[in-house]
């Protein structure tokens, strides 16, 4: 049996730049075999992502139309009812998604909202899902709670590099984020964190972006890499749009020095061909979520990623209690029902 690579934390800016700077033929084989070492590589898994707080973050992330900084047209909406997430959570498990990720637009979790949101993880638990929130920033007793009704994976995104972060976001800072991902550490969660490409920053800050989560002492069980969804209203509606090529690369590239973490394919999806898409789990992207939004901004329909996937020869990875056979038939009854059918749901 091949050994497998080595998980480091110790890489130089240098040797992450050597491996942009290799032929691109090059680089995806590496991508390629390290990812057999860990990975089926025809599995993908499958994620939903719902909104469950929607619009007036008072953050100013200017890629992120819920920020009440900007005017982009989005409605303001209430926490949802626990029992409209629950419901979501189950359509979500009956297309085939093995985790479920409810996400508010907070800087924070206030202690009023606390109740729901530990009810939520533990009923859409109950479903044999895997669950995910990201809520906003953390403190250690939140990130207990939190760990204690049995959430599993905690999303908090780096977004890009230490130097060019404040370039991007100015109401909270790069220690506070990484400061989150350590309470969330601490509480025995597991950490989904990855960054966004195409808000402007140089391949230097993509090394940076990558370097950071790589060399954390436990690296991100899930990292997710998003194109920029460029919104009107937001400062970055005009962003000139990364390279394909780059983008492939990045994956790649986090393939290779996080071999270990699932790698997600995230937002910007809808804007990419399925040869794009294709590319890109070839380079190593083996998660996504799907349905037809990414809490505010669009995502693939349902049906055209299974379409996809039949074509690919690649299957749901499973992490819930169901046999491949009975896997295998939702799949492929999501599948017909999907082709008739407009919405998986509104988020």
């Amino acid at each position: 049996m091949q050994e497998k690579t080595a998980i480091r934390h110790d890489w130089t800016e240098a040797e992450v730049r050597a491996l942009f700077e290799l032929p691109f033929n090059d680089l995806m084989f590496q991508a390629q075999t390290v990812h057999r070492q860990y990975f089926n590589p025809n599995e993908v898994q499958v994620s939903t992502l719902l909104s469950i707080k929607t619009g007036a973050c008072p953050e100013d992330c200017k890629y992120c139309p819920q920020s009440a900084h900007y005017s982009t047209g989005l409605e303001k909406e209430r926490l949802l009812e626990v029992e409209r997430v629950v419901e979501k959570a189950k359509q979500a498990k009956a297309s085939g998604s093995s985790r479920f990720c409810m996400g508010a637009a907070w800087k924070h979790p206030h202690e009023r909202d606390m109740p729901y949101v530990l009810d939520m993880v533990r009923q859409v638990k109950e479903l044999g899902l895997e669950t995910c929130m990201t809520l906003g920033m953390l403190d250690q007793d939140k990130a207990d709670r939190l760990a204690d009704a049995g959430l599993d994976y905690y999303n908090h995104n780096l977004d890009t590099s230490p130097e060019y972060y404040d370039k991007i976001i100015t109401t909270r800072t790069y220690q506070d984020r990484l400061d989150t991902l350590q309470h969330v550490r601490d509480s025995g969660m597991k950490i989904c964190s990855g960054g966004i490409l195409g808000m402007g920053e140089t391949a230097t800050d993509r090394i940076g972006l990558l370097r950071q989560l790589a060399n954390m002492p436990v690296q991100p069980e899930s990292v997710p890499i998003n194109m920029l969804v460029k919104v009107e209203g937001t400062p970055l509606e005009n962003a000139e749009d990364l390279d394909n090529l780059d983008f492939l690369r990045s994956i790649a590239v986090a393939r290779i020095m996080m071999p270990a973490s699932h790698v997600r394919l995230s937002a910007g999806r809808e804007s990419m061909s399925d040869e794009m898409q294709a590319m890109a789990f070839m380079a190593g992207a083996n998660s996504i979520f799907y349905g037809e939004c990414l809490l505010t901004t669009p995502n693939p329909e349902t049906h055209r990623d299974l379409k996809l996937f039949k074509r690919l020869g690649i299957k749901p990875e499973q992490r819930i209690s169901e046999n491949d056979e009975t896997q295998e038939q939702a799949i492929m009854s999501d599948l017909q029902k999907q082709a008739d059918s407009q919405h998986f749901y509104e988020a």
